[in-house]
């Protein structure tokens, strides 16, 4: 039997790209949705693909919107088994031309909004001592190969540091709380095109991965296996390479 199966789960940024397919993947294996984003309409779309899905238009940037989507999940369904933060965005910037604004941006709408979305739903995991919590990252958050995705690799890293430290925070007395840090790499989502600043499409870069496997790794990693979870095979060789590198280790890139 499917884990998913009659679990409600809770995805941010579910109006496209990563979270409308992980919410499509979770549909097929039974859980029941709650969908949040900005874009009714767009979430609408998503929710008709899906069965018992909720629609709740969220903007994950303002702390009280978030503590109403939860709100409505319980009230809704009784209960939260697993909220993924997917929601996010990019930027197009070097380092030489960040302004204040576009890192206020990304730590807002990459860090912030996961806090909030962390914050919202612990009370509830604590109460019930048990619950899944994912937080979509990325491979630049630790092999920072897109120079022009600066803020939004440092966004991402601070949100990999955050997740890491509510896991040990809990392992002690909360050990049936999952706590998920999910990192992929290039995916062939829109993600590039909405980035602030432009930039290049991401569906045609070589290699992007297909968004549907992307959500199925995903959808696999809430509930078992390593609680950090590569989205590409090679993913955690090419961070090891990295880090050998910086230590000037063998086989470091």
């Amino acid at each position: 039997m499917d884990p998913s199966l009659g679990q409600v789960v809770v995805v941010t940024g579910a109006s496209g790209g990563i979270g409308a397919a992980l919410a499509e993947e979770l549909a097929r294996r039974g859980a029941k949705l709650v969908l949040a984003a900005r874009r009714r309409e767009a979430l609408e779309e998503v929710a008709r693909r899906c069965r018992a899905a909720e629609v709740v238009p969220t903007d994950v940037t303002r702390r009280a919107e978030v503590e109403r989507l939860r709100d409505s999940a319980i009230a809704r369904f009784g209960r939260v088994d697993a909220w993924v933060n997917n929601a996010g965005r990019g930027i197009t910037r070097s380092i030489a031309q960040l302004t204040e604004e576009d890192v206020d941006a990304m730590m807002r709408d990459n860090l912030k909004s996961a806090l909030y979305g962390m914050q919202a739903v612990l009370p509830h995991f604590r109460e019930a001592r048990r619950g899944v919590l994912a937080n979509v990252s990325s491979m630049l958050s630790r092999v920072p190969f897109a120079t022009i995705r600066s803020a939004y690799s440092a966004s991402k890293a601070a949100l990999d540091s955050l997740t890491e430290t509510l896991r040990l925070e809990l392992a002690k007395d909360f050990p049936d709380i999952r706590v998920v840090l999910v990192l992929p790499g290039v995916v062939a989502t829109d993600f590039g095109t909405n980035a602030l600043g432009g930039g290049p499409d991401s569906r045609t870069l070589p290699g992007a991965q297909p968004v549907e496997e992307v959500a199925r790794l995903i959808a696999d990693g809430l509930w078992a296996g390593p609680a950090d979870v590569y989205t590409r095979p090679d993913g955690l060789d090419r961070v090891l390479a990295h880090l050998r590198g910086l230590a000037g280790l063998p086989g470091g890139s």
